[in-house]
């Protein structure tokens, strides 16, 4: 390779890379591989820009779901390109495989899509409702007969367990002995445990108000998973590509449609730009025609689910694992604005086409 990459920038988890790389470029065909670049955008797998004698890819090192999970997305996605949603079509190793294996490592493969990534406001009002269609049409996609040979029917009713106030409670308790037991604190033990107490209050305050049944309302099916600034590239103005595809579940496509929106335009600045997520919603029901309550039964879901939840947390202190602590605090500001808020949330999450 002409440019090597810097290991001590991408943590001891893709160390490997340069001793797996002579193994990929053989099975996928790449000819010589000019450079390797370390993409750190992504949270949960590791990502890096090829350069190669057959062109530029995309490389992901498979770490968020197991093999077999990630081969069958992937033939969806091939599914996906030839029915027009822009997605990159995974390549196929000289034996065929869509997922290369090194000494039990994972990867795939698919050519680069130029573009880039525009969060939260950046988006135009247009762009926003751009966004929602784009969504509207990846459930439909997903649920055509196109992909029926890969994905059983998915339409069926889910249950999903709704935290009581109690359990939320006591994990907030957890977290406060394990920084209370802490020999020495650093600045982020002690901005999460103020965050904990300030979650405490609000549970104290606003428990009795969560969802009531554990099945969601609205349709249900097939969907992608993680739809938000992130996992989808631009290029003059237009949406050039959607990346990203290992979260391929069942869902009530209205948790999905509330999801985007508040990752995309909220979150990270505190609060949720109402008039975005409008926009958004209104390209959605363009393509999918979903009844507000069953959008408003989603709305309320996540938002009990924000209030119950402490992923952040978890990755740091259950698996020593700190990639994901800058997205604690602006998570709790955000808990805090949408819990004052939750009823002009509502009425952006009911926009009409």
């Amino acid at each position: 390779m002409t440019e090597a990459m810097d290991d001590a920038a991408c943590g001891s988890r893709y160390s490997k890379i340069e001793e797996d790389l002579a193994v990929l470029g053989e099975s996928f065909g790449l000819g010589e591989i000019q450079a390797c670049r370390f993409l750190p955008n992504g949270l949960m797998n590791g990502n890096w820009r090829l350069e190669t004698a057959e062109g530029a890819f995309a490389l992901k090192r498979i770490m968020d779901v197991p093999l077999p999970l990630a081969r069958r997305n992937l033939a969806v996605l091939a599914e996906l390109a030839d029915a027009g949603v822009p997605v990159g079509r995974p390549l196929a190793t000289s034996s065929g495989q869509t997922v290369a294996e090194v000494a039990g490592r994972g990867y795939c493969l698919i050519p680069w899509m130029e573009g880039g990534h525009q969060p939260g406001t950046e988006l135009t009002l247009d762009q926003a409702g751009d966004l929602g269609v784009l969504l509207g049409q990846i459930h439909r996609s997903l649920n055509d007969e196109r992909t029926a040979r890969l994905l059983p029917p998915g339409s069926e009713p889910l249950a999903a367990s709704v935290t009581t106030p109690g359990a939320a409670h006591a994990e907030a308790d957890r977290f406060l002995a394990v920084i209370a037991a802490l020999e020495s604190p650093a600045a982020f033990d002690a901005e999460a445990a103020q965050a904990l107490g300030e979650r405490k209050v609000l549970l104290d305050k606003y428990g009795s108000e969560r969802p009531a049944t554990e099945v969601a309302a609205g349709p249900v099916g097939w969907t992608h998973g993680d739809v938000q600034h992130r996992n989808v590239l631009w290029r003059d103005g237009k949406i050039a590509g959607v990346i990203d595809w290992d979260r391929i579940r069942v869902r009530p496509f209205g948790e999905e449609v509330a999801r985007t929106a508040t990752v995309q335009f909220g979150g990270e600045d505190g609060f949720l730009d109402l008039e975005r997520t409008a926009a958004f919603v209104a390209g959605y029901r363009s393509v999918v025609p979903i009844p507000v309550p069953a959008l408003a039964d989603a709305v309320e879901r996540l938002w009990w689910k924000r209030m119950s939840d402490y992923w952040q947390l978890v990755f740091h202190y259950d698996r020593d694992d700190y990639s994901c602590d800058h997205l604690f605090l602006p998570a709790e500001r955000f808990l805090a604005w949408w819990t004052a808020q939750r009823e002009v949330v509502q009425e952006a999450f009911a926009a009409m086409p």
